[in-house]
Parts: structure tokens; sequence; C-alpha cells
């Protein structure tokens, strides 16, 4: 098998007076070349490449994304873009030696979108352009096959009326469907050519009925209407979708291939497929992949017919094959990646319709990447910018306990294993559906999207549901290659199971589910299973890779890493994750305890501080101890540790609900008394004759802390302004557990971080409180320990005045959930309700509560940052807010300079693999994007 690399493009550098947008490739050479994937998207860079190394690729020509960038602007090309689209297409007919949809032998093209980063079936593609009712005949003469020119025909008026026209593809379908049941046709290849003739008949009266003017007849027509239709596609739902889940830039626009088909649908010495250098599952250095014989390629990825695997073209066209595999090989080596490759053979030979760098899961991406290391393929440093953030997630997928799985459970045996991980949810059939059943904030359910075949429509239900199930595709369908890349679980063709999407039923062997019932999903053998089955923790041998794999990386890195975490298990866990201290304990978390909240409740109903200071003095040594745990846990790490920051009320019963139980008290039979008298009890409320007084008295007090927008009320730092003896009690909870915890021979590094500080007054009368009351500790202790007092920065204003806050603060936290909050005005409780309309319409690419909105918030984090240090030079600063696991949002904190970043334990993983990403992507000026 040739090793050669593929020859480096020529690059000739030119000054057009006018601006060049269309790029030609054919006769073994082509205007552009691999590295131009922002100019010819990633399909006609790849074309052009394979082109200049002499590879059998279709010629053709691409117009470039300006183009689209035009489109997008003006809802028209210039004048520039159609001359040079003609003077490129006569280039295409003299090569091709025929003209577009003319003569004998009439030259048909395909029209094929392309952006810089993969969108796989996000936009449109049109196959067979050129064919009319004439040159459909004279394709017939010619190829002396009329089925295969018909069929070609139909395809072109079913994608035409579809991609440009806008008809249902259901109008097409059903057409279809009903002629194959008319001539009883068990497959599409069982219809003869008369059969066909009948199908495009109807499909275009369809066409006429639709749109209200005849199919188009004239190919360039066809070809202006094509191209501007798959300019318009980049503005399509699905698309807008995907680049915001993926966070692409909208204003990238995508590029438009222009080439000479070649027909896969010629009969049994023709086919399609598509394949990978490696197992985009799981790594494996295995030539993967599937094709059809005598098919166009939307039939592979589409699901309408079940593919064979690429190995069995071994067996039936050798030749191929080898070629196939010959070509594959040194295109991997030429890119030193994983190659996605598509591929036709027309009558025996084969030609290459593209390559780009393959969608895999994470367990591949770090499987492939330390494989090609010791292949010698790419360098280490290559390596660690192989596996995206945020599929580190994939190393911690739950596998299925074969323990609980019983024969009589599997309902498929012969799905197919597309994305990793076993997942639990209830069925739902359509996208609307799982993104209504799946909720939304803490309400989320799990669903299991179940479908005949997804398509590029059903991408907001996917990125909702925690797995795919489809009946038809295979492991190249779109199910399969948008769930790798969404980190979801799925099983694709499996075909033992009959999905009916309108009657809203699944059924398999001989048993039938309904919308909410609970089935399993195992993506990673391919199975599906009835019922909730019980699910076990990842698989520790992937878990060793992914370790060897963050050892490349973790040199590189500069910013430190934190959890936040309020419970020793957690802070243990954080730490088996890499966590490098605490950069969160929300202490109002612990007073939800059911041994501390009618403590807690006993200080806030107090009308006087004495009654106060009694009910804190019992939650001090709960505190302290607490904080023992924590400190013990962390061995000297830094723990920050956030003072009492939500309104009281949250504390106390809900007002509404007070007000309802006393309306009903006199109506109240016994039962209900005795349950409210269980209910208030820790209140006072000893027997039902206690209600009538003291339930009004709850209520009282609850009225006096009720506050319209408690979120900008009175909590933070306001509470312990209002009453210090809460910041005294929780100061010495803390210092007298670094005291206690340092006495044992364990180090710690306690940070004390004061809430909502907006002016240097607030932090300057808490900031006294804390160091007083941690003077008084190690005189009563004879032991001094390392502290920090510090504030979290979450309101615009604290940004603004950083600089007079840090003569106070230590150290600065950033809370960018807050601080997002209060800089869009939007409420984090209720921004659900107007967010899909805002993403909808791009008023915001993302969401800023999921990833940092760099432009506002990001400015005011820069401006605080800045300020903070010109005031105190080694100012400690951090991000605490759920920001500080996304990867976007983690680079960031390490350009603008932070010490530090704090998520969930879960997350910090991810957000050691961003920030080692960053800093090596500075340090080796390599370009630190996803693979795509």
């Amino acid at each position: 098998m040739a090793t050669t690399t593929l020859p480096d493009a020529e690059i000739i550098e030119a000054k057009p007076t006018t601006t060049k947008y269309v790029y030609f490739f054919g006769g073994g050479k082509a205007d552009g070349n691999g590295k131009m994937k922002d100019v010819l998207g990633g399909k006609g860079a790849g074309l052009a490449e394979m082109t200049n190394a002499g590879l059998p690729v279709p010629p053709g020509f691409t117009i470039q994304t300006e183009a689209c960038r035009e489109y997008m602007r003006l809802n028209a090309v210039s004048k520039a873009v159609d001359r040079q689209m003609e003077e490129a297409l006569a280039k295409l007919e003299s090569l091709q030696g025929q003209k577009l949809g003319k003569g004998e032998n009439p030259l048909l093209v395909s029209v094929r979108s392309g952006a810089k980063f993969s969108m796989p079936g996000m936009m449109d593609t049109i196959l067979n352009l050129g064919l009319n009712d004439k040159s459909v005949e004279a394709l017939a003469k010619r190829s002396n096959n009329p089925r295969f020119a018909y069929d070609s025909y139909r395809r072109l008026i079913q994608m035409f009326g579809n991609v440009v026209l806008d008809i249902d593809k259901k109008v097409f379908d059903e057409i279809f469907d009903a002629k194959k049941e008319q001539k009883k046709a068990e497959f599409d290849t069982d219809l003869d050519a008369k059969a066909l003739q009948e199908v495009i008949a109807e499909y275009k009266k369809a066409v006429k009925k639709h749109v209200k003017h005849d199919f188009p007849q004239d190919p360039h027509e066809q070809l202006i209407m094509s191209r501007d239709a798959v300019f318009r596609s980049w503005q399509n739902d699905r698309a807008k979708h995907y680049r915001r889940i993926n966070n692409i830039d909208d204003m990238l626009g995508t590029a438009v291939s222009v080439q000479a088909m070649v027909f896969g649908n010629l009969g049994e010495t023709s086919g399609t497929g598509v394949g990978f250098t490696r197992n985009p599952a799981t790594g494996a250095k295995e030539f993967y992949g599937e094709f059809l014989l005598n098919a166009q390629g939307e039939d592979v990825v589409s699901g309408v017919r079940t593919p064979v695997p690429i190995v069995e073209l071994e067996k039936i066209m050798p030749d191929v094959y080898n070629q196939l595999r010959d070509i594959t090989t040194r295109l991997e080596k030429h890119y030193k990646d994983m190659q996605d490759f598509e591929f036709t053979i027309q009558d025996g030979k084969l030609y290459m319709l593209q390559t780009r760098n393959g969608k895999r899961t994470g367990l591949a991406a770090v499987r492939a990447a330390i494989e090609m290391v010791d292949e010698g393929l790419i360098s280490k440093e290559e390596a660690i910018f192989r596996l995206d953030p945020n599929q580190v997630v994939d190393f911690y997928v739950a596998r299925l306990d074969e323990k609980d799985v019983r024969p009589e459970d599997i309902l498929t045996t012969k799905g197919l294993p597309a994305s990793p991980g076993a997942v639990v949810g209830q069925i739902v059939f359509t996208a609307d559906d799982a993104v209504e059943k799946a909720g939304h904030g803490a309400e989320k359910n799990p669903v299991i999207l179940v479908r005949a075949e997804t398509t590029p429509a059903d991408i907001h239900g996917m990125e909702v549901a925690v797995g795919i199930l489809t009946s038809q595709g295979g492991m190249t369908s779109h199910a399969a290659v948008v769930t790798r890349g969404m980190g979801r679980s799925c099983v694709a063709g499996a075909g033992e199971i009959a999905v009916d999407e309108g009657a809203r039923e699944m059924r398999a062997r001989g048993q039938v589910f309904k919308e909410g019932d609970w089935i399993t999903l195992d993506g990673t053998t391919g199975r599906a299973l009835r019922g909730k089955r019980k699910l076990l923790p990842p698989d520790p041998e992937n878990l060793a890779k992914l370790e060897h794999f963050m050892s490349w990386a973790e040199p590189y890195r500069t910013l430190g890493v934190r959890a936040n975490a309020d419970i020793p298990r957690d802070a243990k866990k954080a730490r088996e994750f890499g966590a490098e201290g605490i950069g969160l304990c929300r202490t109002e978390h612990m007073f939800f305890a059911p041994d501390r909240i009618p403590h807690m409740r006993a200080m806030i109903l107090a009308n006087n501080e004495k009654d106060r200071r009694a009910a804190l003095k019992k939650l001090l040594p709960m505190q302290r101890a607490d904080f023992i745990g924590l400190f013990e846990a962390m061995e000297g790490l830094p723990v920050t540790i956030r003072l009492l920051d939500p309104p009281l009320h949250e504390f106390l019963p809900k007002r509404e609900k007070l007000m309802v139980e006393i309306a009903s008290l006199a109506s109240a039979g016994t039962k209900q008394k005795k349950a409210l008298v269980e209910e208030y009890r820790e209140y006072g409320v000893k027997g039902a004759g206690d209600l009538k007084k003291i339930l009004p008295e709850l209520l009282a007090r609850v009225e006096e802390l009720h506050e319209f927008n408690p979120m900008l009320g009175h909590r933070g730092c306001r509470l312990g302004i209002t009453y210090p003896e809460i910041t005294e009690m929780q100061a010495r909870a803390i210092i007298e557990a670094a005291v206690a915890v340092d006495k044992r021979g364990i180090k710690t590094h306690a940070e004390v971080m004061i809430p909502l500080i907006a002016t240097v007054k607030e932090m300057e009368n808490q900031a006294a409180i804390v160091r007083r009351v941690a003077e008084e500790v190690f005189k009563e202790k004879g032991r001094h320990v390392h502290y920090l007092v510090g504030t979290m920065i979450e309101l615009p204003r604290a940004c603004l005045v950083a600089g007079e806050i840090a003569k106070e603060a230590e150290f600065f936290s950033f809370g960018t959930n807050d601080l997002t909050q209060t800089t869009f005005g939007f409420s984090r409780d209720d921004v659900n309700k107007i967010l899909p309309t805002y993403l909808a319409e791009g008023i915001l690419k993302q969401d800023p509560f999921a990833a940092i909105d760099q432009d506002g918030v990001g400015e005011l984090v820069r401006i605080g940052i800045e300020r903070g240090r010109k005031t105190r030079s080694n100012l400690e600063v951090g991000i605490c807010g759920e920001h500080g696991g996304e990867p976007e949002s983690v680079k960031f904190c390490h350009r603008v300079g932070m010490d530090y970043v704090s998520c969930s334990p879960f997350r910090v993983l991810t957000a050691r693999l961003a920030a080692a990403q960053a800093a090596a992507g500075e340090k080796l000026q390599s370009d630190a994007g996803r693979t795509k």
C-alpha cells in the first residue's frame, strides 16, 4: 500500500483588481488549495487539495463564501459572481466535452454547500442538475439504461422541489410510496423505468400545484436557482441552531461547489459510500464506513436504505477497494488527522467526492490522538488540540449493568452503536415533544427521541434528549454523525423495531410502546431495552487513556482550576478530577439541613439581637464542623467560603402558602389541623389551638421580609451589615475551623468571600468584622493561620470601582451568574420565557448564562481586573459562576489574566483541558480550534 504523502499545493500570489469569487478545479490542477477553508469552505478546500494531488476527483468549481455573505446582505449575488460562474461553467463544459443539460451527452452537475466548519446535514444539496424532459431522454439513450435516467430525473425534481421551491419532502415521499405500493415494490430499486416515468409525471404535477409554475426546464435557470437556494440554506433554522450549539460564527457563510456528476445508480457495478480512516466511535485504526450499490450519496446518509459495511466492498470490487484504501491512507497522512470521505463508483471507476477531518466521540479522539503520536504522524503538542473539552464527558458516560439485563428486556440486538453511553429516559416521537417534555432549568426530565430516521430538522430535539433511537440508517446517518458530535447516546438502524410516528407508537418483539414509556439505550453496544435498567460508572481503561492524554496537556496550563463544593464529599470528588482548591463554598446550603434549619429560622424570626445571637450560637459548632471537613479534604489547598448570600425569606414558609392556610383554618378538619401542627411544630406550635395565634405572627414576619425583587434586595453583604452578628458567627466558624485543622498538622488556606459588594464602604465594613473576629480567635487559641478576605464581584458598579474595592479586598472572585443577570437585566429564573425567542431570532447567539458574554459581561470583568490590580498588584482573581466550566469562557478567563476558574466537580477536567489548550495555543502559536 502506498505511503507517500500528498504534495503541498503551489500557492500563486496575485493581486486581482476585482474579487475572485469562483475557483476552478479539474484536469489535475485547482485554483485553490486545502488551506483555504475560510474562502472555499471545508468541502471546496478538500476538493482543490485532492485535485492538486492528482486524485480522481470529478471537475467543477467552488463559489466562495464572500458570495454567500453578499447574498445575505443584498438578497442577491453581484454581476461579478454571475459572470465568473458562467466563465467557470464554460471551462467545465470544455474540459468535459459536454454542455449543461444539452446534446446527446448532457453535462449534469451537483450543487453542494460547504462551510469552513463541518455542519453535517444542516445545509442543502441538489444532485443531477441539468436534467429536463429532453436531456433525460438523451441520458437514457447514452447510458442504454432508461431506468437509471428516469431515477436520476425524479431525484432532481424531488431535491429541487424541496430545497429550491420549498415544497415539503412529504409531498414527494407520499407519491413515491404510493407508487411502490401500487407496483408491490419492496425496495426503491424494484420500480422499473415505466413506473419511474409515472412518478416523474406526478412529481411535476405536485410542483405545479404548490408553486403555481412548471418545474424549470432551462438548465442555467436550475443552476442559478440552486446556487441561491444553497446560500439561503445557511440561514435555515436547523443550520442556525447547529451553529449556536457549536459556537460557529453566523457571518462565515457557506461556499457552493458545483461539480460534474458521477453516478452510483447506473447499476450493480456502480455505487456510493462514506467512510472514515479510523473508527469514529472508538478511535480504532480500522477502515470504517458503509456503501450501497446502485445508489446515490443521499441514500447512504438519509437512512432510506440500510447500507453495507465498507469491508464488503473488497469482495465485490477488490481493485476499487484497494484503490480507495490507498487514497484514504494517503489523505490521512497528508492531513495528519482522521478523514471522513465520500466516494462514488461509476461503472467500476472510483471517484472521490469529499474529504474532511472526521467528527468523532471523545473516546475516539483520545485514542486516535495517542495512536497517531505513537505512529509518528503528529506530535504531542498537536495531539492536545484533538479533544474538544466538552467531549471529556464521554469518559464519564454510564455503562449498562449486564446483571440487570434479561433476554426478555432486550428489544433490539441489531442496532448500530452510533454514539456511546447508556441512558434511561421516556419515549418521545418528535423533536418538538422532546423539547416540551425535557423541560428547562432544574425541572429537566430524561427523554429519548425515537424516530424511523432523524433529519436535520430534528436538531433542537436531539439537543435536549439524553439519547436517540432510530429504526433506519447506518453509522454514518444523520443521527449517528450528529449525536457523536453532541455527546448523546445513540442507537441507529435498529431494524427490529417499527416506529409509527403518526400514531406515536413503537413496536418491538410483539410489544407496543407509547409516548412516556421508559426505555434504556446502550449506545456502546447498539441495544435498546424496555424499562429502567441499572447503569454502571465509566470504563477505567478509557479513563486511564484520558489521564495519559491529559499528562501531555497539563504542563502548558497556567490557569488554576478549582471546584464549587459545599460538603466534604463533593470536595473529595473534585480532587479526584484534579481540582486545586474550592473556589466557591455556598454556606447557605449548609443551613437547609434538618438539624440546622430550625435554628436558622429561629434566628430569622428573632426580633432582637440577643435572640438572634442565641440562635446563631447553636449554629456555630455546626458551621465549624462543616468547615473542618472541607479544610481536611482539601489538605492545604485554597477554600473560598462565601458568607450568607440569599434573602432570609428563602428559609421560611412561602407567603402565599401561609395566607391560604390561615384563610382555610376555620374550615379545616381535624386531620388537616393535625398535619399543620406537625408542619409548624418548630415555630412553637404544640397543638391545634396554637395555629390561630402563631401562623398570623409567622405571616407578619414573612411579610416584613417580603420583597418585590429579592435578588436585588436584602441579601449578600447587606445582611451582614444590618445583622453583623451573622458575619461574626460565620467568620468565627471559619477561623476556628482553620485553627483546629492547623493544630492537627494539616495546612489550611481559608479565603473569606463577602458577597454582593457594590461600594468600598460595604467591603470595609464587612472586612473589619472578619479581621476583628480572626484576631480574637487567634488570641483565644494561641495560634495564627493564613487567611484572606475578598469579595465576589457580581455587580457592574463593583467592576467599575474595582480599584477602590481592592484597597480592602485581597482577592476578587467574579460571580458571573449574577453579573450576567445584573448586566443584561435578565432574571435567571425567568429568562427561559424569552431566551428561546432571542436565540431563534438571532438577538443572542448563545445563552449568556451558559457561555460568558465576552463583549458585555466580559468587558466588565476585564475592567474589574485591570482596575483592581492597579491598586493591588498581587490581587488574586478567579471566577466562580458555572461559566468556569464552559470551555470558551475558560479560554476567555485565561486571556484576561485570571488566576483560576471554579466550576462544578464534574466539569473540572473540561476546564483543565480548555485552560491547557488556551495556554498551549499561545505558546505554540497553534490553531487551538476544534477538529471540524
